[in-house]
Formats: structure tokens, C-alpha cells, sequence
């Protein structure tokens, strides 16, 4: 079987394909630290989609290059986890001489760009020469959607799979369907969550919020709701903290112009104090979902292990980078900068999730062969059938 290295790992591996936060047992040492736990998923993910026997970081800030050497002969190839790193203030450190140097295939797992709400992405000099020295070391670079090929494509890397997120395949499963249940029949829902957000991305950051905050209160008042984190410091102390640490949260929140305006207000400060859910391990977020009846909210990633089992969830869209999600898998989704309310009923509907489930089974096929072309020992089974448009590969 094959070793790996990890380039960019995102939590401690633990019996053999599990990740969790770097000492996520320290709790105090851990709760004034932001990470967004959804990159875990995506490193845990992919590890759920290989076979290997030998597992390590490869490090890419000061390392010696003695010891890049001897990674060249220990190990096969470099698995770099799929994010959010084709942007213009992606900082590579040292990525470039030590990919040159280790000269290993380079595995991108799902890479993604995003672009800005007003002007052109602008990429960096070094973030492109890293993905070209990447495109030239495998047969393709694994992209997110469409939106990430053509921003590769416009700097000379033609050699591209559009394969979504290694997340929506965890469970190696190609016959993984989302079936809906009648919804007089739905009972337990996982909100989503993401209060913090870039004015970057994010074109209306009044309507983004209080839009958020409506969506919470009105599904924990027809379901027995869950809000589900993801990395936020303050709605961590509301779940791990000391009584004094959740005063200092709701204090703090209160104390943020953005969110005591749009966002927190009775109602919600009651949810967030009685139904909020946060865990430094992966095992457990997809435990909660597969316990609900309905995911939905802003949390690409949070969604997305619902779908994974088989647990129908909504988008909600605010950028780019949940547009080209939604649109790589045809999730049913809903703009949140768009002039429609949002009504359940509308999204309640089997033919919408078929659309999702022929996408998904499409993209798990191009996954399968961007695994396969590149070497990549895997789990995933074949599917025999052709990938649809919408996921292509790109020429």
C-alpha cells in the first residue's frame, strides 16, 4: 500500500483515518483559538478515500532539506487536502523549493479559488508558479467547480478534473442516494452556522446577518433544532467554556457591532445558550448528522457530511465559493442576496434531489478517475458510467 505525505493537514490522525484537532483534549488550551473544524473534514475525508500504510506531514516552513531528501525516498506521493488556496493572499512559506526539490507527484484533493465581490482574482507569482510546479507533477489537479478550472485555465493549467470535495464521498459508497422524507415526518434539524464573514465575499453583510439570524429562529421553531458550529471562539466557550467564559462570549458578541445589530437578539441568544453544538472531532459532527432529518444553513462543509450520508440539506449561498458547491453537485440552494423569501415547501421536493443525487453520482465517477489517472491507491468503486456535463473534465 501507498505512503503519504500531507501537505497543509488540518487536525491529528488517529486510528488510521480519523482526524480531530491538534490536542483536542486540552479544552482551555484550545477555546481562544479560531480553526474552522470543516477543514478537518475534508483532511479526514480524504484519508477515508485511500489506501495507504505510512502517513506524514511534509513540511513546508523552514524545513532542511536533508530531510526533504529522505522524504523523497519514504514516501510516494503528497496529498494536498482541498481548500480555499487560490486567492491572493494564499501564503505558500517555503511550498515551492521543497515540492522542487522532493520531486513527488503532487495530489491536489480539491482545490478551490474564490473570487472577490468587486474587480478581477488577482493570483500571486507565487501561488502560481505552485500550482503549475503541482499540475506538472500528475496527470490533472483536482479543482472544486467550474469557476476554479477557469481560473487555472487562465494561467496555462489545462490539465484539470473537476471533482468537488472529497467530503461528499466518505463513505465509498456509489449508491449513496438523498432520499426525502415526507416533511410532516421531520422532526430533528442541524442549523449551520457561520456568523463571521468577509465583506470580501460577502456583498451585503446587514442582509447576510439578519437574513441568518431569521433562518435560525424560524427552524427552531417548527424542529427540534441543533445550531452546529464550526470554529467561531465565542460560540466555542458557549459549549466548552466555564460559566464565566459564556458570559465573556455573549458579552463579546454583544460588544460586535455587526452582530448585536443583525444578528444576536433575545431569541437568538437563548438558542446559541441551549442548543448550540461544537466538537473538535470529526467522528462526532457526523455522528450528529446522521441523527437529524434535515441539515441546512451557511456551513459548506457541515452541509455537505450531511448530504455524505445520505441526510437531505439546503445551501444557502452568499459566494462563490457555495455557488460553484452548489452548482458542481446541483444542491438545491437558496441566494441569500436574492429578492425571494425563503419557504421549506419549495425545497421539499424529490425531483430536486434527484438532480443532486445524478450530479453527485456524476462527480463520484470523476473523483474515482482522478484518483485512479494519478495513481492514487483508493477505496472508491467504479462506477461504469459517464460523468454529466456539469462535471466534466476539462480540456
Amino acid at each position: 500500500m501507498a505512503r503519504v505525505l500531507v501537505m497543509i493537514p488540518s487536525g491529528e490522525v488517529y486510528d488510521h483515518d480519523n482526524v480531530r484537532w491538534y490536542q483536542y483534549g486540552n479544552v482551555q488550551g484550545n477555546i481562544n483559538h479560531y480553526h474552522n473544524i470543516g477543514d478537518a473534514f475534508v483532511f479526514d475525508s480524504s484519508l477515508k478515500l485511500m489506501n495507504y500504510d505510512k502517513l506524514s506531514d511534509l513540511p513546508i516552513v523552514n524545513p532542511k532539506m536533508e530531510y526533504i531528501d529522505r522524504l523523497r525516498e519514504e514516501y510516494d506521493y503528497v496529498i494536498l487536502r482541498g481548500s480555499n488556496y487560490v486567492h491572493q493572499h494564499m501564503d505558500w512559506s517555503d511550498a515551492i523549493p521543497v515540492l522542487k526539490r522532493l520531486g513527488l507527484p503532487v495530489i491536489a484533493f480539491g482545490i478551490g479559488a474564490q473570487a472577490p465581490v468587486k474587480g478581477q482574482l488577482e493570483l500571486s507569482e507565487e501561488t502560481k508558479t505552485v500550482l503549475r510546479v503541482i499540475a506538472d507533477s500528475t496527470v490533472s489537479v483536482g479543482v472544486r467547480g467550474a469557476y476554479s478550472a477557469q481560473v487555472l485555465g487562465d494561467i496555462g493549467i489545462h490539465n484539470v478534473r473537476i471533482i468537488g470535495c472529497p467530503t461528499a464521498f466518505r463513505r465509498n459508497d456509489p449508491d449513496m442516494r438523498v432520499k426525502l422524507p415526507a416533511l410532516d415526518n421531520v422532526r430533528n434539524v442541524g442549523i449551520t452556522i457561520r456568523r463571521e464573514v468577509s465583506p470580501t465575499y460577502a456583498q451585503n453583510i446587514e442582509r447576510y446577518l439578519t437574513f441568518h439570524r431569521d433562518l435560525v429562529k424560524e427552524m427552531a421553531s417548527r424542529f427540534d433544532a441543533t445550531l452546529m458550529a464550526q470554529g467561531e471562539v465565542e460560540e466555542k466557550k458557549l459549549v466548552f467554556g466555564t460559566d464565566e467564559q459564556k458570559e465573556e462570549a455573549i458579552a463579546a458578541l454583544k460588544a460586535n457591532q455587526w452582530a448585536s445589530d443583525w444578528y444576536l437578539d433575545e431569541t437568538v441568544e437563548k438558542l446559541y445558550r441551549e442548543r448550540m453544538f461544537y466538537s473538535d472531532v470529526v467522528a462526532d459532527y457526523e455522528r450528529l448528522v446522521q441523527s437529524k432529518d434535515l441539515v441546512l444553513g451557511y456551513r459548506l462543509h457541515g452541509n455537505l457530511m450531511a448530504l455524505a450520508n445520505g441526510v437531505p440539506s439546503i445551501y444557502f449561498t452568499y459566494d462563490s465559493r457555495t455557488v460553484e458547491f452548489a452548482e458542481t453537485y446541483q444542491i438545491p440552494s437558496f441566494d441569500v442576496f436574492g429578492d425571494k423569501p425563503f419557504r421549506l415547501e419549495d425545497y421539499w421536493d424529490q425531483s430536486l434531489f434527484d438532480k443532486y443525487n445524478r450530479a453527485w453520482y456524476g462527480a463520484y465517477g470523476e473523483m474515482h478517475r482522478f484518483l485512479t489517472e494519478n495513481g492514487v491507491d483508493h477505496k472508491m468503486l467504479e462506477t461504469g458510467k459517464q460523468a454529466p456535463a456539469s462535471v466534466r473534465r476539462v480540456a
